[in-house]
């Protein structure tokens, strides 16, 4: 069973954080290809080792989130420190709407606006692959993948009524790919450019349930030796 949290859907920032998402009707195609095959977790290991930040990171974004019934948009960061701890923090003009969390691997630490929560989202695959990250798959998923060559690589992770795809194409500006399914329904899928260093140059997440897109532009990449023990704490009033 994968770990899911609850967000207030008016917070846009949050949706940055942790991702909104539920079961709908209709799906894209899979990112898999029909001729996969299944495949060992040590290669699939080898394909998520390549999508990992090898040194810390602070990224700055713009955002820009749109639903059917609204648009909001504004400027955010995002901390990453080696191997899988992540601060985000995003606001919307003037410093309206702030918003931060942290998250290890799949697990939210923290979230302010506590009140923020209310509505069903899954876990953390969407959020890691809009900065070009993929995460391992729990012991019990069976994986599939295809390794086509030059660098064009798709493997999934079925578990339960959960599955998880990924893709990756080459190129100056590689792509890579993340869809999130629940009982063969799309949760929501992320499209991820990367430069040639392999940071984040933008990123879409599609919700078709409600249906929303949050796009994301990065602008600043920035290597860090280290954050200060200050950045993984709550804010304070």
């Amino acid at each position: 069973m994968r770990q899911r949290f609850l967000l207030d859907p008016p917070r846009v920032g949050v949706y940055l954080a942790l991702i909104l998402a539920a079961c709908h009707a209709g799906a894209p195609p899979s990112l898999l290809p029909a001729t996969a095959v299944a495949v060992e977790r040590d290669s699939v290991r080898s394909w998520v080792l390549a999508t990992e930040p090898r040194n810390n990171v602070l990224h700055r974004f713009k955002w820009q989130f749109q639903d059917d019934r609204s648009a909001a948009g504004g400027r955010g960061s995002a901390r990453i420190a080696v191997p899988d701890s992540l601060r985000f923090d995003v606001a919307g003009p003037l410093g309206t709407g702030r918003s931060a969390a942290v998250v290890v691997g799949d697990s939210a630490i923290w979230v302010d606006p506590e009140k923020s929560i209310h509505d069903l989202v899954p876990d953390y695959d969407l959020l890691w692959a809009m900065f070009g990250t993929a995460r391992m798959p729990d012991s019990a998923a069976t994986l599939r993948g295809l390794d086509e060559g030059a660098g064009r690589i798709s493997w999934e992770y079925a578990d339960g009524p959960d599955t998880v795809s990924y893709a990756r194409t080459p190129g100056s500006r590689s792509r890579f790919f993340a869809e999130v399914r629940h009982a063969g329904k799309v949760v929501g899928r992320v499209e991820t450019s990367l430069a040639a260093d392999g940071q984040p140059l933008s990123s879409r997440l599609t919700v078709p349930s409600v249906p929303a897109r949050l796009d994301v532009t990065f602008y600043s990449s920035v290597p860090t030796a280290a954050f200060p023990p200050d950045i993984w704490r709550p804010r304070q009033p």
